[in-house]
């Protein structure tokens, strides 16, 4: 109850603090369909994830190694200057999880010594001044932005505020004076400098300060420039075929950058919120389909090199620096943007799958370091060392992405509730009419699909409960007070309406059958997931080789019996027994054998250098056939 009235106690110290600068925050045109916990307690397997990163790389982070660099102000090319931003932001969403001293210090002690460095012209960045506006630099200033404005929001201090507001008015001048396109500035066709879009908005809405709003309709203007990314016009082409690929693939030419592209429309949702203009949304939402058709695998990401290349349909093969933790961090982002804005159940399947698979495989088992990279198959290596800063960018994004799920697994509406996701835990929120509400989740799901909820309100109180059916349940079983609720849809919301009293409790069995997917032709590739998790081959879980060719045993309905192997044994979360076909070499019947298959989050998670592991599994060619 603390977290909760601390919640609620800085949005009013939000308020105080613009009105005390002589303006008043702006009320959006479209509001948000969904709205966070006002606190929650995580248990259980992510529970016990969220604390490591908490305590091995929120705390553990030296705040004045980050803030040395805005002193120096050397740089001409490199991008040190995001990650005290990067670093902050996930700092705030952990702190808006577990409020505690000792990180709220360090929150305090990271904005004093950001603020301390800011120029009287209102710079705040690292770059020599001859080469200010160029390369990273416009990026470096987005994330300042960002961190002073969560500061801001969690606790209402004004200063980071105007430092703030010093920061964009001394961009927009510097621009003006240099006669300078912000789309010409820095890298990959003016993503990463016009990124700064989402912060210039929001800081607009806090401070009604229209100069703000104007320069956010100028960037979207130069974006549909000749010169520009053309986000919104070209919303409806690939995401990897918009643009010529460049001869310099990281040059102003390059225009698939994954991660500045989905930055850029994390901002246009903002200005759609802003302005209601049905044009910014729809842009996103078909770039957020197509990404999810053409680029998303199986583990929930994507990317190669860090730029789209249409590799859904290749990744079965090896794919050079694939799948960067950036832009799994960011593909959550932007569609934990999605889901607050339109509560759509795709948008919350697209998170878990993404979340349980690629994010907790990118992150090391204590929490301390996350992988730049990772593969579907081979070895999860350390990523390199970036800008002299002792950390990449990947180490970086990584809990921007983790810290997400506390605060919108279960999820406020105007009329009720949403049950986005299955994490074992207490969440506290408002009902319809204002009163107290805890929603208890007892659930050790993904490893079982039986997910119980029960309610606690202080009075009998009428609304809505809505529950996520993700997609690939195909046989759901749902229960109110042991009465079955009848209209269950796969990839919808089942919602129920009644008037709810305390002790109500709330049954949910999904479909956790082993399910194959399958992809090409000449070869067949098969991977077989379970829930939301994908499942691999490890070689610490024995024999046959990893690489060797198998057949999973699939049963009429066409699903791959499996039985538990155990849970959270040797660092692995998940494993499970199957009956598989291996090529015998030889002529006669060939028997099935058993074969061990583990969750991929933990599949080669470790820093031995012989835990190789695969997900996809060719398929031998049958001359036959």
């Amino acid at each position: 109850m603390k977290a909760a009235i601390l919640f609620s106690f800085c949005f009013l110290q939000l308020t105080f603090a613009v009105n005390a600068i002589g303006q008043k925050p702006i009320k959006p045109a479209k509001n948000d369909t969904l709205f966070p916990s006002q606190s929650a307690l995580i248990k259980g397997y992510v529970g016990g994830k969220l604390d490591v990163s908490y305590q091995n790389r929120i705390l553990a982070q030296d705040v004045n190694r980050l803030v040395e660099p805005f002193r120096n102000r050397t740089e001409d090319r490199c991008w040190q200057s995001e990650f005290w931003g990067k670093w902050f932001t996930s700092a705030v969403l952990a702190y808006r999880y577990r409020p505690e001293p000792q990180l709220k210090s360090l929150l305090d002690q990271a904005v004093s010594g950001l603020l301390s460095t800011q120029s009287p012209n209102g710079y705040i960045g690292n770059y020599a001044e001859n080469k200010q506006l160029e390369q990273w630099d416009i990026w470096g200033r987005k994330y300042c932005m960002l961190g002073l404005l969560a500061y801001n929001d969690l606790t209402g201090d004004k200063n980071s505020l105007l430092a703030t507001k010093k920061l964009a008015d001394h961009l927009i001048k510097e621009l003006a004076d240099k006669n300078a396109l912000i789309v010409k500035q820095g890298n990959h066709r003016g993503m990463a400098a016009t990124s700064i879009l989402e912060p210039i908005c929001l800081l607009y809405s806090r401070t009604g300060d229209k100069r703000y709003l104007d320069f956010a309709n100028e960037i979207v203007r130069q974006w549909e420039s000749p010169d520009g990314p053309q986000l919104i016009s070209k919303s409806g082409i690939d995401v990897a075929k918009r643009f010529p690929k460049p001869k310099n693939w990281f040059s102003w030419d390059q225009g698939q950058k994954a991660y500045e592209m989905m930055s850029c429309y994390e901002g246009l949702l903002e200005l759609y919120r802003l302005t209601g203009k049905p044009e910014y949304r729809e842009a996103v939402e078909k770039t957020w389909q197509n990404i999810l058709d053409t680029e998303i695998n199986i583990a929930g990401s994507g990317s190669g090199v860090e730029c789209w290349f249409g590799g859904k349909q290749l990744q079965t093969m090896h794919i050079d620096h694939y799948q960067e933790t950036c832009v799994t961090a960011t593909w959550i982002k932007l569609s934990q943007q999605l889901l607050r804005l339109t509560g759509e159940a795709k948008y919350a399947d697209a998170i878990e799958q993404t979340y349980y698979n690629a994010l907790l495989g990118a992150m090391y088992s204590d929490g301390s370091d996350w992988a730049k990279y990772s593969p579907l198959a081979g070895q999860r290596l350390q990523g390199s060392e970036q800008c002299g800063m002792g950390l990449n960018c990947c180490v970086a994004s990584g809990p921007r992405g983790l810290f997400t799920l506390p605060l919108t697994a279960v999820m406020s509406k105007i009329d009720g509730i949403s049950v986005n996701f299955f994490v074992e835990g207490s969440y506290r929120l408002l009902t319809p009419g204002g009163k107290p509400l805890e929603v208890i989740q007892q659930t050790n799901y993904p490893v079982s699909g039986n997910i119980s909820l029960k309610i606690v309100v202080p009075k009998e109180e009428q609304f809505k409960v809505r529950i996520r059916i993700p997609l690939w349940s195909q046989r759901t079983m749902l229960t109110i007070n042991d009465q079955p609720v009848e209209t269950v849809i796969p990839g919808k919301y089942a919602e129920i309406s009644r008037v709810w009293k305390s002790g109500d409790f709330i049954s949910l069995t999904l479909d956790m059958r082993g399910r194959v997917i399958r992809i090409g032709d000449m070869p067949e590739n098969l991977a077989i997931v379970r829930g939301p998790i994908v499942l691999a081959r490890d070689a610490r879980l024995g024999t046959p080789h990893v690489d060797e060719t198998i057949k999973p045993i699939i049963d009429k309905e066409g699903f791959v019996n499996l039985e538990s192997a155990g849970t959270n044994q040797n660092g692995i979360w998940m494993k499970y027994k199957g009956s598989f076909m291996v090529e015998s070499h030889q002529e006669g019947v060939n028997k099935p054998v058993e074969i061990t298959l583990c969750d991929y989050a933990s599949a080669g998670n470790t820093l031995d250098e012989h835990s190789w592991f695969r997900v996809w599994l060719p398929q031998s060619y049958d001359p036959r056939k």
